[in-house]
């Protein structure tokens, strides 16, 4: 049996195929017994199976595996669980015939307080303390409420089946009831059996609730549950659950597979939300919203947690990622998808403007040397849960939205469509997805992709002109100023003088060189100047590269360039998601010593930047400037903030007065930096280029 110990995959002897599960919950003692009756297909010569089992007592002697074509019943001679490791090994006297059979075993486990597994979450009703019983099985811990294949790409139907249910409560799992049998004030609840999946997307959740129901255009009941006497406050949820549904079901051309969606409001749960298929559990928080108290910021949250867990119904529950260190597909995928479920709901919101806060996230966390890769491999159950971080879910995002914009909106869903439907109710891995996207394209997806999922951090372009001729330069962007070694292929897209004007290729090697003339069909004009004339004398005075920031990259550019950009801002010329990259890139340039902090204050001083910043309000320069650390050669640790209403009168007076009574602003004036606010911004940049070379 220790062959089996510390291995970060189960052995590939048998095949689950299906699975019948009876549980009973006790809600008082906080247990539950069980059974669960397996179909198996053994594969190979063993005298083992291998399943996952945690923290659940196994009855040795109801184990059996029965051959489907014989009439011999096989008891194993040892029954072994690996606690540190999540497995039972089952050890049998003799080998196992191939082909199909039904494994039997009968276990015990406890209704923990972990928010894992088979878990209890409390409530109140009629100011009495109440348990329910709630299960969370990502990314690994179905095995805590019954032994199974605990891995994605493990496949199988499920049969679930609840006795002892006290019958004042609502019993839920993925698919609807098929039979309910009441015993007095118990009750067994049987439901329908779902369609193939993984084991970490099957769900129970027992309790008392209210509901409020409505309908998808196609007959899909949709229910949303919350404690007694909040029914109202799911009906916003419902009514962006069923247009997303709707919404999903025409981008992917598949329609939602099964026949029900429920989504519950959890007390305790560990993640914000989880996407099971069929039954979504949800923070109270991340679900619910009172028309009368809640803050209207609370229908954003609410509408990107309900479209990023229905989105994870076709990317992630339909299609699976075969292991863990696909964990990107599935949450990179959601996360975008539910910004596009947004623009499409309230376009009002202009919500692809605040999806900058994902970019900045992943921008900041990849930025670090301490950073990993989108695609991490995984090597033992214990580390799948260190990926679940801004990587997988911001960098994704953007990293998805970045191929989007750079192989076009119709190509890239037809190809997302194409994708679904040929790995739907399987497993797929991320050269599965990039092939699709080839396909559907014609361009170049696998080669140029893994250098952006398989590799940490992100590049830097430096852009500049010389000759009419445009000259690009990448390297890896550290925050700390290091110098990385990695490469990518990056699609840039970028616009000269007008958005009408918009090109696209890929840079490939560490440096290329572009000749404008030939490649936009126009001259660089000097800043300032009015822009494109005419056909026969095109002259554009400004080129914005990573055009609406769709890109996971920064960009450098040269003075003359910058003074271009400087000058489109202040005509108005560029849109609001451009302008802010402009700035967050100024700014992570400058963090990085990579240029003067004269550059990025002269960026600031255009009125035209600092008045155009009410999309970002997590964004505002004042608040990041606050929080964003730099370390001197001495290893004094500042902010900006500290300096940064010497420039800027207009710094709320709360944070003003924080800012200039720290001790720090002493050593600031000491370099001629002024600790309180003085007229003249450009009188002041000689002294602050001179304070920031000093750091």
């Amino acid at each position: 049996m220790e062959q089996f110990k510390g291995q970060p995959r189960l052995p590939k002897f048998a095949v689950p195929k299906r699975y019948d599960v009876r549980l009973k919950p006790d809600l008082v003692a906080c247990k539950f017994s069980g059974s669960v009756y397996i179909d198996l297909d053994i594969v190979a010569d063993t005298k083992f199976i291998v399943l996952n089992a945690a923290e659940l007592s196994v009855n040795a002697g109801s184990v059996s595996f029965a051959h489907g074509g014989l009439s011999k019943v096989f008891k194993p001679s040892k029954a072994e669980t690996f606690e540190d490791d999540g497995i039972l090994v089952l050890e049998f006297v003799e080998m196992l015939p191939i082909g199909s059979g039904v494994l039997v075993i009968e276990f015990e486990g406890i209704l923990n307080d972990k928010m894992k597994g088979f878990y209890r979450s409390t409530y109140e009703h009629n100011g009495e303390k109440k348990n329910m019983a709630v299960t969370q099985f990502e990314p690994v811990d179905a095995r805590r409420c019954f032994p199974c294949w605990d891995e994605p790409a493990c496949k199988a139907t499920f049969k679930i089946t609840l006795d002892g249910v006290p019958s004042e409560l609502v019993a839920l799992s993925n698919m609807p009831i098929q039979e309910e049998k009441l015993n007095g004030h118990l009750k067994t609840v049987s439901y329908m059996e779902t369609p193939i999946m993984s084991t970490y997307l099957v769900a129970i959740v027992v309790g008392l609730f209210d509901y409020v129901e409505d309908h998808t255009s196609d007959g899909v009941k949709v229910r949303v549950y919350c404690q007694v006497g909040k029914a109202d406050q799911g009906k916003f949820a419902l009514h962006v659950a069923v247009k997303t549904l709707e919404l999903c079901t025409e981008y992917f051309a598949v329609p939602y597979p099964l026949p029900k969606l429920d989504m519950v409001a959890i007390p305790d749960l560990s993640f914000g939300a989880m996407e099971n298929y069929g039954l979504v559990t949800y923070r109270e928080i991340v679900l619910l919203f009172d028309e009368q108290h809640s803050a209207a910021a609370n229908k954003q949250r609410v509408t990107i947690a309900v479209a990023h867990e229905l989105a994870h119904q076709w990317f992630g529950n339909l299609v699976t990622k075969e292991w863990w260190t696909h964990l990107w597909l599935n949450e990179g995928f959601a996360t975008w998808v539910s910004y596009l479920a947004a623009d499409s709901l309230f376009p009002e919101w202009k919500i692809w403007t605040q999806f900058l806060d994902e970019v900045a996230a992943g921008l900041k966390l990849d930025g670090l040397e301490e950073s990993h890769p989108i695609e991490v491999e995984i090597n033992h159950a214990a580390e799948i849960d260190e990926v679940f971080d801004a990587i997988s879910y911001k960098k994704g995002a953007t990293v998805i939205r970045m191929l989007q914009s750079y192989l076009g909106a119709e190509v890239f869903q037809r190809s997302l469509a194409s994708y679904i439907k040929k790995h739907a109710y399987s497993n797929a891995k991320t050269e599965d997805l990039w092939a699709a996207l080839e396909e559907g394209s014609g361009e170049p997806v696998n080669k140029p992709m893994n250098s952006w999922t398989q590799q940490k951090g992100y590049p830097v372009i430096s852009v500049k002109v010389k000759d009419q001729k445009l000259e690009f330069d990448q390297t890896q962007f550290y925050s700390s100023g290091s110098q990385g070694d990695g490469q990518w292929i990056v699609p840039i897209t970028l616009s000269c003088g007008s958005y009408d004007v918009r090109k696209n290729f890929l840079l490939q090697a560490k440096s290329e060189t572009l000749d404008i003339k030939e490649f936009l069909g126009c001259s660089v004009g000097k800043a300032g100047c009015g822009g494109i004339s005419n056909k026969d004398n095109a002259l554009c005075s400004w080129i914005k590269v990573n055009v609406d920031q769709t890109g996971f990259y920064r960009v450098k550019y040269e003075d003359e360039l910058a003074a271009a950009l400087r000058n489109a801002i202040e005509k108005k010329q560029l849109s609001e998601t451009d302008r802010f990259g402009i700035l967050d890139d100024s700014f992570a340039l400058s963090m990085s010593r990579k240029q003067s902090f004269a550059s990025l204050l002269t960026l600031l001083n255009w009125q035209h930047v600092r008045n155009r910043l009410q999309h970002f309000p997590k964004l505002q320069w004042w608040h990041r400037s606050l929080q964003w650390p730099i370390t001197s050669q001495m290893g004094t640790k500042r902010t900006i903030g500290r300096f940064w209403c010497a420039f800027h009168p207009e710094l709320p007076a709360t944070h003003k007065n924080s800012i200039k009574n720290r001790p720090a602003n002493k050593k600031m004036e000491g370099k001629g930096i002024p600790g309180t606010p003085v007229a003249g911004f450009q009188a002041r940049l000689p002294a602050l280029s001179a304070w920031s070379c000093s750091v």
